[in-house]
């Protein structure tokens, strides 16, 4: 069985003990979260699409921790101007182990 559910803007395919990593939630780390928007669900007799969401899905998943990814370079410039900029980024994210999916 998996589901679609989505969170921060961004759609992820999940199956039960499955760890991902999803845009930053306000959660601490080994607190419950539920996920009520899930777009689809799949099981072995077929797949059940929402409209826009499934009706009474949920996905229940544990935190496992927030963290910072990797930093990137940004680096813009104009050129025959002399501007130029460079900063870095690092995206927040939260980490999270799906538990049990209800259709």
């Amino acid at each position: 069985m998996y589901a679609v559910i989505e969170t921060g803007g961004k759609q992820y395919q999940v199956k039960e003990g499955d760890v991902i990593f999803i845009e930053k939630l306000s959660a601490e780390a080994d607190e419950t979260v539920t996920f009520s928007k899930v777009v689809a669900v799949g099981t072995d007799k077929g797949i059940k699409v929402g409209t826009p969401y499934v009706e009474g899905a949920s996905v229940d998943a544990t935190v496992v921790k927030n963290g910072k990814s990797k930093k990137i370079t940004v680096f813009t410039y104009k050129p025959k101007k002399g501007e130029k900029r460079k900063m870095g980024h690092r995206q927040p994210y939260t980490q999270v182990k799906i538990g049990a999916i209800k259709a």
